[in-house]
C-alpha cells in the first residue's frame, strides 16, 4: 500500500498541466463556427479541473450565458499544487486555500454582477453567493474513476478537460462506456495505444482542430528539465507532442487533402518509386503531402496524418503498432523475421525486436525501420 501510495503520488506531480486559456478558447471557438449550438443547453463536466487554477472552468463560466450553457460541473483530484488564484473565490467558506480539500462545483447561472455589461473574473469570483450554484466537500479524492465522480459523469452531457496523460486510455474507456460527447488533452503517443486506436479506426474519436507544439504552466513539483519561468512568474513548460481528442465534430474534419497523382509525386517530389514493407503489403508513403491521389493499394503514412484524415476521403486500416491490423495486409512470419535478423545485423537500433509488427522494408540492401504508421487506403468512389 505504502509503495501504491508513492507511485500514485509521482504520477499526480507529473501529470500536472495546466492548459493555457488562450489554446482553450482557440479550439472550442473551432466547434462554434461548425455548429454554434454545440454546448447550447448542455451540461458540461471538467472532472480533472479545480476552478482556483483550471482555465477549462474559466473559460466555460466566462462565456456559460454566450454558449448557452445549461449547467458546469467541476470535480478536482487534489488541492491544487499551484496557488495563482486567479479566481477570487477565496471569499467563499470552505474554499480558502489554506483548508481546501477535494470539492465539486456547480454552476448553473453566472450574472453581470458588477453591472459592468460583461460576465468578467469579478462576477466567476462572486458564483457562489448566487442560490442556483452550489459547492460541497467530496467524500473521497476526487478521482475521476470514484463513484461520486462517475455519478456526476453520468449526468453530464460534454467532458472538456487536460485529464492525467499516464491514465489516458483508462480515461478514454470511461467516456466511451458511458457514451459521453468528449473534448480532452492527450499526448500524441496515444493514438496508436492498443486501447485508443480503434476508437480512430472507427470513426468513434478523431483528432481536434489545434494538435501540436503547446506551453503548459506546472507546478514546483514537475520534475523534468524543460522547464523554465514565464514573465509572470510563473513555471512552464514546451511540449510538442500534444493534441486534443475528441468526438465532436468540426469543419476541418471535412476538408479534403489536395493530393498529386502517383506519376507527379515520384516525379515533382521522391523521384524514385515508393518502396513496398516487407512485412505489411502496403507502400511507405512520407511526408503525408506525398499520398498520391490514384493509388488503389494500402498505404503507410506518418502519424501526423490524423491531422488531415477526412473519413469521406480516406479509410483506415490499421497501424504498425500492437499489431491493430488486418492480417490480410501482413506478408509471410519468414519475411518478418528475415527483416527483423538483417535490421540488427545491419547496425540498427530501436526497440525492433522478432514479433514486434513494427512496418519495415528494405533500400539499397539494408534493412529499415519505419517509424509508426497508419495503413490507410483512399475510400472507393
Amino acid at each position: 500500500m505504502a509503495n501504491e501510495t508513492l507511485i500514485n503520488a509521482k504520477r499526480v506531480k507529473n501529470d500536472e498541466f495546466y492548459t493555457q486559456y488562450g489554446d482553450i478558447q482557440k479550439e472550442v471557438e473551432a466547434y462554434l463556427e461548425y455548429n454554434p449550438d454545440v454546448f447550447r443547453n448542455k451540461i458540461v463536466y471538467c472532472n480533472c479541473d479545480d476552478p482556483y487554477e483550471s482555465n477549462f472552468f474559466k473559460y466555460f463560466a466566462l462565456n456559460f450565458n454566450r454558449l448557452g450553457l445549461k449547467k458546469i460541473i467541476t470535480t478536482c483530484y487534489v488541492s491544487s499544487p499551484i496557488a495563482g488564484e486567479q479566481l477570487p473565490l477565496k471569499q467563499i467558506e470552505g474554499l480558502k486555500p489554506e483548508n481546501r480539500k477535494p470539492f465539486k462545483l456547480k454552476i448553473s447561472e453566472v450574472k453581470d454582477v458588477n453591472k459592468d455589461g460583461a460576465v468578467n473574473l469579478v462576477d466567476v469570483g462572486w458564483l457562489l453567493k448566487n442560490d442556483a450554484n452550489t459547492s460541497e466537500l467530496l467524500k473521497g479524492d476526487g478521482d475521476f474513476r470514484s463513484n461520486e465522480c462517475i455519478e456526476l459523469l453520468e449526468q453530464s452531457d460534454v467532458i472538456v478537460t487536460n485529464p492525467p496523460f499516464s491514465l489516458f486510455s483508462e480515461y478514454i474507456k470511461q467516456l466511451v462506456e458511458h457514451g459521453k460527447k468528449f473534448l480532452i488533452i492527450g499526448n500524441m503517443n496515444a493514438i496508436t495505444y492498443k486501447e485508443v486506436f480503434p476508437l480512430i479506426k472507427e470513426n468513434k474519436m478523431w483528432l481536434g482542430t489545434d494538435s501540436g507544439q503547446k506551453i503548459y504552466q506546472v507546478p514546483d513539483s514537475y520534475e523534468q528539465e524543460n522547464v523554465f519561468v514565464g514573465e509572470d512568474g510563473k513555471r512552464y513548460t514546451k511540449m510538442g507532442n500534444t493534441g486534443w481528442f475528441t468526438n465532436l465534430d468540426h469543419g476541418r474534419r471535412h476538408q479534403p487533402l489536395p493530393l498529386m497523382t502517383e506519376a507527379d509525386v515520384i516525379k515533382f517530389a521522391t523521384q524514385k518509386p515508393f518502396i513496398e514493407y516487407d512485412n505489411y503489403n502496403a507502400i511507405e508513403v512520407c511526408p503525408v503531402k506525398n499520398i498520391p491521389s490514384d493509388y488503389k493499394g494500402v498505404m503507410g503514412v506518418p502519424v501526423s496524418f490524423l491531422d488531415k484524415y477526412n473519413p469521406e476521403q480516406f479509410e483506415i486500416l490499421g497501424t504498425s503498432d500492437n499489431g491493430l491490423v488486418d492480417d490480410k495486409f501482413k506478408r509471410t512470419p519468414g519475411l518478418t523475421k528475415r527483416f527483423v535478423n538483417d535490421y540488427y545485423k545491419s547496425g540498427g537500433t530501436g526497440s525492433y525486436k522478432e514479433g514486434n509488427p513494427t512496418a519495415g522494408y528494405y533500400e539499397d540492401g539494408i534493412a529499415k525501420m519505419a517509424y509508426k504508421r497508419i495503413f490507410i487506403r483512399h475510400k472507393k468512389k
